[in-house]
């Protein structure tokens, strides 16, 4: 029995010892063996978008299964919206009543302007009737002075004078009128013209919500899970699938506070997936955290500020990204690398491939 065990023992400490060994090939070979480089480990990201609903209505359809990569723009789910169909129709029916009344109101205001326009012609009528029947008066009052004239026929010529005077006070209070009635037909019109660009506008909010019955994409990416089932009665914001971005690729890992402090945005990385050895992808620094992500208790010593970790984001270029779009998949590990020093070429294990 003890022998037993200690060939046990002996078979375990090998098996051990052969791990390490693979363990140690392994990272000898991912590592580049040029300096000026620095590298963290860190899982492949793809934001996560939550599609959901703009308005209240019943799944009708889904257009999508889980997994199933999509485009921007592709339809993924349709709603039940046969009420707002409804609603156009009598959003419409709304609209050419409200162009009805517009022309009728402008028609107004024309026939309101003619009547104005003859209002002013009977004045300049009246006014030259008047200036007529005062030289006559005259004329007639130095007759009479020299009894060349009658006394009715110059009480005519007065009066007609008279009667002429009202007539030109009828013209001008009927002008007045007139434009008074212009006034009345414009505002008219103006609230002809206010109903109708209501009915206007809520015809394109029902339009607008006819179009959010049909769920779309809003990027490239991969169906991750069905969150509602076609017959649902869904409310305002009520989420129906979500959705990985894929054309935005990235990965985060941690750099010690020397290595951080020479990363900057733009830089060039380059990232090593597990599951695809041997193809590095490139990638551009999009992030470097301006505080230590965790440090510890107390920064007094050298050895202790080389504790500081920065978190750094890598993210994958989207033109490799639409190259190779069924390879790359959220959540793959791998390794990040940054060049510290922006001479330092790129050793041969992790030159990009086209």
């Amino acid at each position: 029995m003890a022998l037993l065990q200690g060939r046990t023992k002996w078979a375990l400490a090998g098996v051990l010892a052969a791990l390490a060994l693979a363990a140690a090939w392994y990272v000898l070979q991912r590592k580049p063996a040029q300096p000026g480089l620095a590298s963290g480990n860190g899982r492949l990201e793809a934001v996560d978008i939550e599609v959901a609903t703009r308005i209240p209505a019943r799944l009708q359809a889904l257009q999508v299964q889980e997994g199933e990569q999509v485009h921007a723009g592709q339809l993924l789910a349709v709603l039940d919206c046969a009420p707002l169909r409804a609603q156009r129709t009598e959003a419409q029916a709304q609209l050419r009543r409200a162009r009805d009344a517009e022309a009728t109101a402008a028609s107004q205001v024309r026939l309101r302007r003619n009547e104005r326009d003859a209002a002013q012609a009977q004045i300049r009528q009246r006014a030259a009737e008047l200036g007529a029947a005062r030289s006559r008066l005259a004329r007639s009052r130095q007759l009479l002075a020299i009894g060349g004239l009658s006394r009715q026929q110059y009480d005519d010529d007065v009066a007609t004078a008279a009667s002429a005077e009202g007539a030109l006070a009828a013209a001008r209070a009927q002008a007045a009128a007139a434009a008074s009635a212009i006034e009345a037909a414009r505002l008219q019109a103006v609230e002809a013209l206010s109903a109708t660009q209501a009915a206007q506008a809520s015809l394109g909010r029902v339009d607008v919500d006819l179009r959010d019955c049909d769920i779309r994409a809003p990027v490239d990416g991969q169906v991750q899970y069905l969150v509602a089932r076609p017959g649902e009665m869904l409310g305002v914001g009520s989420r129906v699938l979500s959705l990985l971005d894929t054309s935005d690729l990235g990965m985060s890992f941690f750099l010690p506070e020397a290595d951080a402090g020479r990363v900057l945005m733009g830089d060039e990385a380059r990232l090593q997936l597990d599951a695809l050895p041997g193809k590095p992808v490139p990638a551009v620094v999009s992030y470097v955290s301006a505080v230590a992500q965790f440090t510890p208790k107390t920064v007094e010593t050298a050895s202790e500020r080389q504790k500081l970790m920065f978190r750094v984001r890598a993210r994958v270029d989207p033109r490799w990204v639409a190259q190779h779009r069924p390879e790359l998949k959220s959540g793959m590990p791998g390794v990040a690398w940054v060049r510290v020093r922006r001479d330092q070429p790129w050793p041969a294990q992790l030159q990009v491939v086209p």
